[in-house]
């Protein structure tokens, strides 16, 4: 039943390929116009009244008949009798027969009761609303094919129109497959995993203006698959179909959509990464998809095919993102022959912006969550050169990334929370980490590609962290160090530690499957000390080899039993129930340019690692001693 990739299409030909085969057929509703905010109308709208339908007065004054106030100056004023040559009139009032001119209250002296005196003649027609001022009867209210706005309400209900015919919301079935996935509220179980993927496009379409509806979620059975999306192409406008878009035994997507009655598939495979599993088809008239079962590749699939298909349905143009051009801080390579969609974190260095990529996985959803923009590496590239200056195309607003500050180096779980308490406190600044390791954050500080860097180098020679590497890779550079923490470094094992570790030599005796750190990683180099220090060697260690980027990537290797045993601290063991051998404290600084440091972005940090409250709340995740937190070491 599973399809080996025919084709691996370029996007935009897949695109075009599947949009001038397939479109939502139109259905329309009728709804009350009250409720029909961001509603696409279908037809022109005409008035069925004028607004206002009768001469107001546009100010709280008299009504007057203007010849007769000709004559009135400061040197001959003019008494007008009540009832005989005015009448009292409230903004919004009909204005009286026989009068053609207000003057307002301020500009009236009352000298005896039912007379009124004036200093200025009236204009006719002065301060009043004619019939028909805001909306004419017969008059155009609305072109046809417009999203209605809240003006556009209130213009269709002042013209007596309290009812309009709109596009029906197109009705998207997404159907979850995988005999593998579980909902997402269901006990989390070994070899399961939870579908947030159906909720992710629903508020995708949700967001573009379509009724997404999830069916129940699908096992690796063809007949099952093919009878729920022939339910689904019948009950609803288009289908998207998630996982099973590969190539693997088990992926039967495209075999279920071809089977259907009047079902074809256009394109299997596009030459895109992550996304290139996407299937693009129909069945009857009715736009099919299948998405990849990964999320970021689904996520990219559905805004490239997707998006498109409910946009073209409301005759609209989709949405442009802004586009800047920035700094690459890292060299990314790409294979040739595939479009390449890198995640970016974003942030405004001195003169011009700065682009870090992020996680590249397919699977990575952080990597979308944490993204300012997107870089895309074409076909025909083999990747891009740090430094080399790269299109991003923007997820937010150009103007808030003036205020996004760039954290590189050296990970560690109170750079998060320092990140949530500055969003709290200077609302204004957001702060976007990507883990380069300590000797990565050097090198993004001397390179001018991040704000600011945690760094814990530790130098046996002189038994001090950071200063040593400072002063050796920066030499010249205006550049210091803030303090942020003492943190505990220590072995993370199972619970109970069951290798019965004690001290480095049991990794040499046991052999337990170890995990390490990247490269230029600070606790990367305290491990070679220590392995230095007992006199072994890395082909000591069984796994030594084996890398992971974060604190909280080594305990999950060691929970999810890969790996028997890392270095790494207290606050990434924690959460994952594990236990903790302490080896060695050490001082985590935050390396930053004394101009920085001395801007008010630069200040905002320091100023909430000096606070008390701030303190407390890294103490409490156990493992870190702020004995010294904001204390400035110059070079």
């Amino acid at each position: 039943m599973g399809k080996v990739y025919l084709e691996n299409i370029p996007r935009q030909e897949a695109r075009d390929r599947f949009l001038s085969e397939v479109e939502i057929p139109t259905q329309t509703e009728q709804v009350q116009v009250a409720e029909a905010l961001g509603r696409v109308n279908v037809f022109p709208v005409f008035a069925n009244l004028s607004m206002p339908a009768y001469h107001a007065a546009a100010m709280d004054g008299i009504a007057v008949k203007a010849e007769s106030t000709f004559g009135a100056s400061d040197q001959t004023p003019l008494t007008l009798h009540e009832d005989e040559s005015f009448k009292y009139v409230d903004t919004g009032k009909p204005l009286p027969d026989g009068f053609d001119a207000v003057i307002k209250i301020e500009d009236i002296h009352q000298p005896a009761e039912g007379q009124v005196e004036i200093l200025n003649p009236a204009t006719p027609w002065q301060h009043v609303r004619a019939v028909g001022e805001d909306v004419v009867a017969g008059e155009l209210l609305l072109p046809a094919r417009r999203r209605l706005r809240p003006p556009d309400i209130g213009a269709l209900l002042a013209g007596g129109i309290t009812e309009i015919e709109v596009l029906k919301k197109p009705r998207i079935a997404i159907i979850p497959t995988g005999s593998e996935v579980i909902p997402p509220h269901a006990p989390r179980e070994k070899g399961k995993v939870p579908d947030f993927n159906s909720s992710v496009t629903a508020a995708y379409l949700y967001e573009w203006g379509a009724v997404p509806e999830i069916y129940p979620i699908v096992p690796d059975e063809p007949e099952q698959m093919k009878e729920s999306i022939r339910k689904a192409a019948k009950d609803a406008d288009a289908v998207i179909v998630i996982a099973g878009s590969s190539a693997g035994s088990k992926d039967y997507t495209y075999s279920c959509i071809a089977a259907q009655e009047k079902g074809e598939v256009f394109v299997h495979g596009i030459a895109t990464r992550p996304g290139k599993p996407t299937i693009l088809g129909k069945i009857g008239d009715k736009p099919a998809v299948g998405l990849p079962g990964y999320p970021v590749s689904a996520y990219l699939s559905l805004e490239w095919f997707v998006r498109p298909l409910v946009y073209h349905y409301y005759r609209e143009s989709e949405p442009d993102r802004e586009r800047i051009s920035a700094t690459l801080g890292r060299r990314v390579l790409s294979e040739v022959g595939t479009e390449e969609h890198v995640r970016m974190a974003v942030g405004h260095i001195k003169e011009g912006f700065t682009a870090t990529p992020l996680t590249r996985g397919a699977g990575v959803t952080m990597s979308l969550v944490k993204a300012d923009g997107l870089m895309i590496i074409p076909a025909e590239a083999m990747g891009c050169e740090q430094g080399d200056t790269v299109e991003i195309e923007l997820y937010r607003p150009q103007k808030t990334l003036y205020n996004n500050l760039l954290a590189g180096g050296s990970h560690d779980p109170v750079i998060d929370l320092l990140a949530t308490t500055l969003k709290e406190r200077y609302p204004s600044y957001t702060l976007s980490s990507t883990h380069l390791g300590s000797m990565g954050g050097i090198a993004a500080i001397e390179k001018e590609q991040a704000h600011l860097a945690g760094v814990h180098l530790f130098d046996p020679e002189t038994d001090t962290y950071n200063t040593t590497y400072v002063k050796r890779f920066l030499e010249g550079k205006d550049i210091l160090l803030v303090t942020l923490a003492h943190r505990m470094q220590g072995w993370i094992v199972p619970p109970g530690n069951p290798d019965g570790i004690e001290d480095i030599h049991d990794l040499a005796r046991k052999k337990p499957a170890f995990v390490n750190r990247q490269r230029g990683a600070g606790t990367r180099l305290l491990f070679d000390h220590l392995l230095l220090e007992a006199g072994l060697s890395a082909a000591d260690i069984y796994g030594y080899e084996r890398e992971e980027h974060t604190h909280l990537n080594v305990a999950a290797a060691v929970a999810s039993g890969t790996a028997r045993i890392g270095l790494g601290i207290l606050a990434a063991a924690k959460p994952f129930g594990l236990d903790f051998l302490p080896v060695r404290e050490e001082r985590y600084d935050l390396l930053m340019s004394t101009d920085f440091y001395n801007s008010e972005a630069g200040q905002a940090l320091v100023n909430i690692i000096s606070h008390p409250d701030f303190q407390k709340e890294v103490e409490s995740l156990g493992g870190y001693s702020m004995r010294e937190a904001g204390t400035l070491i110059s070079f």
